[in-house]
């Protein structure tokens, strides 16, 4: 069949990867990809949001299955439009419609959505410009650290932990009133700060069966140490280590079935995946938030650990018979590095040379922000490219890939030395 990514990045990147290697796959095509994709599908010049040239793409190309990669067409209601347009209704969308990516599109609808349905989650009060005196008053409530959330999509830059309650006042005052993240920021949410050690589970649903896919922990921090400015993800783990057998049932009774049940119960059409953050506290699991898709660059650590074929598992998920699929996992640990461009999350250059790519073995090099400029592969976004390694453990597999990031540079290339600090 033809197939269609829809993004840019490195968690596209690793899905054009895994489905490329499927025997299902005739054409594979990526909008609007990067240098990676460009060596394994074809690229082609479309917004993954401009859905009337997406279905005009996908009709002439005789596209059987769309794999929505980010958010923002999730949330804009791509599943819905594609359900509702005669010549795309049979085609095998994966992702979620827009009620269902609500909870990730608003952070008050997914806290709403786990205190209907029992899921363990932080305490936590909605507010806007208007009820600003009643934020101040509910942060005084509180101990510090203090945690503010942009209601809204901030490409995962819309959290803010703060330490003084006088600057956690001042920052929801910025972000109600002056807009800082944004039309995201015009409701913030405030909760209660849960301290312990975070991990990520994912889990692919056809909206009545599910399969829990291996779990990852990223590190969202730009400075060693877990310190400086979040950003979009500077590595990722697969498995964790501290999620044992007893403590992934607690998840699973407590939190994943919850879930499912409640997309069932509200009746949500929800075909896709849902990415559940999670925080271990005192050895319990809570849900810090929902995503709507995969993260990145914690794809680039669970797919390369799929033996499954991807093509096979979207295939049942979009005709809800995912309970016929069996999920067969590498057993060994995955591990990524991601080089970013200097200055980010702030301010960086685009444009600089990518050198040694082809030096690389053993690992797989993930592409985000890049892009071919003849025979030459350029930077052209924050986040650059993720080195994925695998191996019997996690410090193996980090050392292999560490190993292969001296072989690359470009102009300004940063990363963190210190990926899995927290697991030793």
């Amino acid at each position: 069949m033809n197939i269609l990514v829809l993004g840019s990045g490195g968690r596209e990147h690793t899905f054009a990867y895994k489905i490329a290697q499927s025997n299902r796959c005739d054409q594979l095509f990526v909008a609007p990809g990067n240098a990676g994709t460009e060596t394994i599908a074809t690229n082609v010049a479309i917004s993954v949001t401009d859905f009337n040239a997406i279905k005009d793409f996908v009709i002439e190309k005789d596209i059987e299955m769309v794999v929505v990669g980010p958010e923002d067409p999730l949330v804009q209601g791509i599943a819905d439009y594609f359900k509702e347009t005669p010549d795309l209704e049979n085609v095998m969308l994966i992702g979620p419609s827009k009620r269902g990516a609500l909870l990730e599109g608003s952070k008050e609808r997914a806290k709403e959505f786990m205190m209907q349905h029992k899921i363990p989650t932080a305490a936590y009060a909605s507010f806007t410009a208007e009820s600003l005196e009643a934020g101040k008053k509910f942060l005084e409530s509180l101990s510090a650290p203090y945690v503010l959330k942009a209601d809204g999509l901030a490409a995962g830059k819309g959290v803010l932990i703060l330490e003084d309650l006088n600057e956690a006042k001042a920052e929801l005052e910025n972000m109600l009133t002056h807009s800082k993240f944004g039309a995201a920021s015009a409701t913030v949410v405030i909760e209660e700060f849960l301290d312990g050690i975070e991990l990520s589970v994912f889990v692919l649903t056809d909206g009545k069966n599910y399969k829990l896919l291996p779990t990852a922990k990223d590190y969202k921090r730009i400075g060693e140490g877990d310190t400086g400015l979040n950003t979009g993800g500077m590595g990722a783990i697969s498995p964790v280590p501290f999620a044992d057998s007893e403590f992934m049932q607690k998840i699973e009774e407590r939190i994943v079935k919850p879930t499912i049940n409640g997309l069932k119960q509200e009746r949500i059409d929800y075909k896709g995946f849902v990415f559940i953050g999670l925080i271990k506290v005192n050895n319990e699991p809570y849900v810090i938030e929902y995503n709507v898709r995969m993260g990145d660059p914690e794809t680039e650590v669970v797919l390369p650990r799929l033996k499954t074929d991807l093509v096979d598992l979207f295939e049942a998920t979009f005709e809800q018979r995912l309970n016929e699929v069996a999920l067969e996992i590498d057993s060994r640990a995955a591990t990524t590095v991601m080089l970013v461009s200097g200055g980010y999350p702030e301010a960086y250059q685009k444009g600089e040379t990518i050198n040694g790519i082809d030096e690389v073995t053993d690992s797989i090099v993930f592409h985000a922000g890049t892009a071919s400029n003849g025979e030459t592969i350029v930077t052209n976004g924050g986040r650059v490219m993720a080195i994925t390694s695998l191996d019997d453990d996690y410090k193996k597999a980090l050392k292999k890939s560490y190993q292969n990031i001296d072989k690359l540079s470009f102009n300004r290339m940063y990363f963190r030395t210190d990926i899995g600090f927290d697991l030793l």
